[in-house]
């Protein structure tokens, strides 16, 4: 099934007609969120719906929300049954959220229609993702041929093993795994990025789910259960045709990834948690190869009171702004989101003629504090004596954790953000936002001339939520965001 052909001219069907045509888009009014149980062996998980309206009266309350049926689950991303690359066809429909659990293997699809009263319309149970010796189901992203592509990290006994698996959209039965059968697998897996026009899809790395699973350990870093590779697949032919390893402390844990959104442009950028840098990918128009840079770098700090005697700021999330002038990256132990310039990368026509001997061109031009690790009321103490800032209080809520999960408005001008990254991760690292549940927070974004300041208005804390506390973490509008959405 072709389900974004042009059907007799009709232009009608989910999302927008182009990245420009995103960035018209009204304002967003509610938010889909991933809620994780703080006990999760007595309570369970739940996807609420927030509304974001400052002009309601139920204004960054829950108006809206599924429990799940199962415990010990672990809700994560989700992804739209269709995005707008069916933006052709008039019988798609961007419905369904496909939510999967990374610690069940679980894949639960919500239907959405009464957003104040969400149901599960089906449960994809892991056996149906063991058949094909795959689990851990991490990013879902809508394709243009009707189905719902997962990314998977182990293989049926949660060992590493990167793979692919098809869910088809309308019935979301499993299908079949992505990658050709002839085609190298890969070791680990975690996000990606598919570009059709430029035949291309990107796949980063995270770890071993088994060992993912039990609490972060340096141990299994220098075991080698993590990930330092970047792996591009042909998109038409489903094989991967070129793995990238990352040299150096920099270019551990590759997660997030995203292209600009212009679907001509062949550039690609990612961030690295454990390593805190930002990668640009793009491609060499003389050689076809596909060439990777360091593009910038959060520099290590020397600290007391932590684990070890440096703290990384651990970049465990980016996302681009609709007009890709913008990257906004989630440092989570650093506590900061940092806004990053990225609206000349390279010239598309001159990519493989330029002197790119300054490796660091992506230019900082705002960062706002927001919990981390580093702030005057914290145990650990940068050593060399350096002052450090006061906490951030909203609502007389002190904020804990750092921010994490980030989801932008389409005019760029509002960035919604959470501050809870895996619970056992959470758990380890900041107890007591273990303890009492994470917070959804606003950020106002200067687009013209960069900066941003957290919005004081804007505080839906998760800790008070019925049968919770819960530790929120992804976030989608019903109408596509900067995150869902990848135009043909």
């Amino acid at each position: 099934m072709q389900c974004c052909a042009h059907q007799n001219g009709l232009q009608n069907g989910p999302g927008y007609a182009s990245p420009k045509d995103a960035l018209r888009a009204p304002r967003e009014k509610i938010l889909f969120v991933t809620s994780v149980n703080v006990n999760p062996e007595d309570q369970h998980d739940a996807l609420v719906t927030i509304d974001v309206d400052p002009a309601s009266p139920t204004y960054c309350q829950v108006i809206g929300r599924v429990t799940v049926p199962y415990k010990l689950d672990e809700v994560h991303h989700l992804g739209w049954n269709a995005c707008s690359s069916c933006y052709g066809n008039p019988l798609a429909s961007r419905r369904y959220l496909v939510m999967p659990c990374l610690n069940s293997s679980r894949v639960y699809i919500v239907d959405t229609k009464d957003p104040t009263n969400l149901t599960i319309k089906k449960i994809i149970e892991p056996e149906e993702l063991h058949k094909h010796d795959v689990s851990f189901p991490h990013t879902p992203h809508c394709l243009a041929d009707g189905n719902v592509m997962i990314s998977t990290l182990g293989d049926a006994n949660g060992e590493k093993k990167g793979n692919f698996i098809l869910i088809d959209g309308s019935t979301f039965d499993v299908k079949e795994t992505w990658p050709a059968p002839d085609s190298p697998p890969q070791k680990f897996n975690y996000d990606f990025w598919y570009q059709p026009r430029l035949n291309v899809m990107v796949a980063s790395e995270w770890g071993t789910p088994n060992k993912i699973k039990s609490g972060f350990k340096t141990e299994d870093l220098d075991a080698g259960e993590y990930g330092k590779q970047i792996h591009i697949y042909d998109w038409k032919e489903h094989k991967l045709v070129q793995t990238i390893e990352l040299d150096g402390f920099e270019g551990w844990m590759p997660l997030e990834v995203r292209f600009l959104h212009e679907p001509s442009k062949a550039h690609c950028f990612y961030g690295t948690c454990l390593g805190s840098s930002i990668y640009h990918l793009y491609k060499d128009e003389t050689t076809g190869k596909w060439v990777n840079r360091l593009a910038y770098k959060v520099e290590v700090k020397k600290v007391s009171g932590w684990v070890m005697e440096e703290i990384s700021g651990n970049i465990t999330y980016i996302i681009i702004s609709m007009d890709d002038r913008y990257l906004y990256a989630s440092c989570f132990l650093f506590g900061e989101i940092l806004q990053l310039d990225i609206s000349d990368p390279f010239d598309v026509k001159l990519v493989g003629k330029l002197d790119i001997s300054d490796p660091f061109d992506v230019k900082l031009v705002g960062k706002v504090k927001l919990g981390g690790l580093l702030h005057s009321e914290s145990s650990v103490k940068l050593a060399n004596g350096e002052d450090q800032p006061k906490p951030l209080y909203v609502k007389g809520k002190r904020i804990e954790g750092g921010p994490q999960m980030l989801q932008l408005s389409l005019d760029g001008k509002r960035l919604y953000v959470t501050n809870s990254a895996y619970s056992i991760w959470d758990k380890d690292t900041y107890p007591d936002l273990y303890k009492n549940g994470s917070q959804l927070l606003q950020i106002d974004v200067d687009t013209e001339n960069g900066g941003m300041k957290v919005n004081e208005n804007c505080l839906v804390d998760f800790g008070k939520l019925p049968n919770g506390p819960f530790l929120a973490h992804e976030m989608r509008y019903p109408g596509g965001d900067c995150t869902s959405d990848i135009w043909i």
